[in-house]
């Protein structure tokens, strides 16, 4: 009796001391959203809030006034962005509006009070696959403390990106995809919003078993884009200068140094990218064939660890497939936090049934989590800037043929079997 209110007391302790410094990381981590100064064309360089403002405030703005903000030649004549829309998924330009009504601290202050909160949420996610060995609670206050101290999620508030949201929306879309399919359909749609989350996450899902999941979802995703999309054509006259400017928002984004397959300075963690970065070259049409060859191995063996009973390590490899296979950035990574956790806590439960491999890839996936501000300036005196944009990338890729190499040679069936 004793020994379990002395338990009982220490789970308290231990989350109310997370939950405090949690709190404190939190009101740091969104200080920039009330300091960012309101953006003018002479403040371009200004990386607060940088996403927020050219990714969503503005463009909302500019879809609201009656333009199409997926041609740059518009954005950056009318707006003070300093980067081109991307292609995001038309229905975004909708789901976001209510952040780009208000002025911009105000619409700056609650997107990220919003992500801060859908950060949280994939904490609770993840504290789910820690069940039976972690209360909820406090599984949830330490996942959620350790995102907002880490790199990763530190960038999601003081840039101001959407990474948030995805994540949540394919870590529903792999933890519902059998007990709740339409609610997975559902968050996988979210993980539409960025393309090269959706369609990837979409054709795994798919190979995986989860065929309503991967049809719906996508399904939902197109109709709710074609909200958006019907005016866009409408606007611009037909469906041919719509097609133009999508044409030329591709054209803009494989020529920037942040988004070019061939840049040294962009911080791009797929394996195309990485290669060239190691390397210095790339054949022409790399992309497309890593897309196609990272998917077509991962399928086969994310299946084959399903068939035998491990499905934590099946995500795992999955979220390494997506981010892996086509361009992504460090910080979307943030979608394999739930089945991280699930992988780290199996392999540390089951000592039997270790692997190095899968331990050594979990190790790697936390590399852009770590990579603080410190890290980097460290990185860059010992070797170079170029060392310290490839170090993310290299991890990941790593990270992703050893979750390969060990769905390809296990036998034991034990590995990965936690569930929520």
């Amino acid at each position: 009796m004793l020994k379990t209110v002395a338990t009982k007391d220490g789970v308290r302790l231990l989350t109310a001391l997370a939950v405090l410094v949690g709190v404190a990381a939190a009101w740091r981590a969104l200080r920039p959203a009330w300091q960012v100064p309101l953006p003018t064309w002479e403040n371009l360089p200004e990386e607060r809030l940088q996403d927020f403002r050219d990714a969503l405030y503005f463009p909302v703005r500019e879809f609201l006034a009656g333009g199409n903000p997926y041609l740059p030649d518009t954005m950056f004549d009318h707006w003070p962005v300093r980067q081109a829309f991307n292609l995001y998924q038309p229905y975004h330009l909708l789901l976001h509006a209510p952040f780009a009504l208000p002025g911009y601290r105000v619409g700056a202050v609650a997107f990220t009070l919003a992500s801060l909160v859908l950060l949280v949420a994939l904490a609770l996610l993840a504290a789910g696959r820690l069940r039976p060995h972690v209360p909820v609670v406090l599984g949830t206050a330490v996942v959620a403390t350790l995102l907002v101290l880490s790199q990763v999620g530190k960038a999601q508030l003081y840039v101001g990106q959407v990474n948030p949201l995805i994540a949540v929306g394919a870590a529903g879309a792999l933890l519902a995809r059998r007990d709740a399919p339409r609610w997975a359909a559902v968050a996988l749609a979210l993980a539409w919003l960025k393309p090269q989350f959706g369609l990837p996450l979409a054709v795994l899902l798919f190979v995986r078993g989860s065929r309503r999941v991967a049809l719906g979802g996508t399904a939902i995703a197109a109709a709710a884009s074609l909200v958006v999309v019907v005016p866009l054509v409408a606007r611009g006259g037909g469906v041919g200068p719509f097609l133009d400017a999508i044409a030329a928002n591709l054209a803009h984004a494989e020529g920037t140094t942040y988004g070019a397959v061939d840049s040294m300075t962009a911080q791009r963690v797929d394996v195309a990218a990485v290669f060239y970065r190691v390397t210095g070259w790339v054949p022409a049409g790399a992309e497309p064939v890593v897309l196609i060859g990272v998917l077509a191995v991962s399928a086969v063996l994310a299946r084959r660890l399903d068939r035998m009973g491990q499905p934590a390590a099946a995500d795992l490899l999955t979220c390494l497939a997506v981010v892996a296979g086509v361009v992504h950035q460090p910080g979307d990574v943030l979608i394999a936090v739930p089945s991280l956790v699930a992988v780290g806590v199996v392999w540390w439960r089951r000592g039997c049934e270790r692997d190095w491999r899968l331990a050594l890839a979990v190790a790697l996936l936390l590399v852009p989590f770590a990579h603080l501000h410190f890290v980097s300036r460290v990185v860059r005196a010992v070797a170079s800037a170029r060392a310290d944009v490839t170090v993310d990338g290299v991890a990941v890729v790593a990270a992703w043929a050893l979750a390969a190499a060990f769905a390809a040679t296990r036998r034991c069936s034990g590995v990965g079997t936690v569930r929520t």
